[in-house]
């Protein structure tokens, strides 16, 4: 999918793309940091149908909301695609030595080859954790590698 930026000079930046019914779809980014979403109903790209405005907290939940099955989907994706490759989750039970420790003192990557790609924190998903990430009981890690790496990151949050 093609997704244009157009600069709007004193307004912000609009995205746009066509969606799968064919519709012109647009998101305007004010300067103020609110978000308009806009269907274009004609040919003329500055004559849009306004749907919806989203403050910044707004647009972040709903793109939140939008991404995180995303996220799960795309790693399934690409598991199909690398033969070896799979996608796991492990929870982070309050009894792990990890609980409350940051995610780089396990050494997960290092010791078992699979990466720790996102952390499920109840309704948010912490895509790319850094190593200060501090995990926390009831976390759920998504972890990309072999059977025998994922295996060894549930042995290694586990205790």
């Amino acid at each position: 999918m093609d997704v244009t930026e157009v600069l709007l000079p004193g307004v912000g930046l609009r995205y746009e793309f066509t969606n799968h019914e064919g519709e012109r779809i647009g998101i305007v980014a004010e300067r103020t940091g609110e978000f308009e979403l806009v269907v274009y109903s004609g040919g003329d790209p500055d004559e849009g149908r306004p749907v919806m405005r989203l403050n910044s907290e707004e647009a972040d939940a709903v793109a939140e909301i939008l991404g995180a099955p995303r996220i799960a989907e795309r790693f399934a994706d690409l598991t199909k695609e690398v033969p070896g490759l799979l996608a796991g989750q492990i929870e982070v039970r309050s009894a792990s030595p990890y609980a409350g420790q940051m995610l780089g003192r396990t050494r997960a990557r290092t010791r078992t080859g699979a990466s720790i790609v996102a952390v499920v924190r109840g309704e948010d998903v912490i895509a790319s954790p850094t190593p200060d990430e501090v995990l926390r009981a009831g976390d759920v890690l998504v972890v990309i590698g072999t059977r025998e790496g994922i295996a060894g990151v549930d042995e290694i949050i586990q205790g």
